[in-house]
């Protein structure tokens, strides 16, 4: 993951006041490997699928 992308997905947690935790939750996966993803520690097919997801759930582009 971009670290452009990384700033974004933080950047929109914190104004939404939303934790690591509760966007985990709703995209169904651990917080580990959420923060794994983020990192850019996974980058593989399903790891893209869920940024994809975790673009579309914050709104971003």
């Amino acid at each position: 993951m971009s670290e452009t992308l990384d700033l974004k997905i933080r950047a929109e947690l914190r104004k939404r006041k939303m934790t690591f935790g509760q966007l985990a939750e709703i995209v169904g996966i651990s917080r580990p490997y959420l923060s794994d993803i983020i990192n850019g520690k996974r980058d593989g097919e399903k790891a893209k699928e869920h940024v994809n997801t975790i673009k579309a759930i914050l709104n971003i582009t």
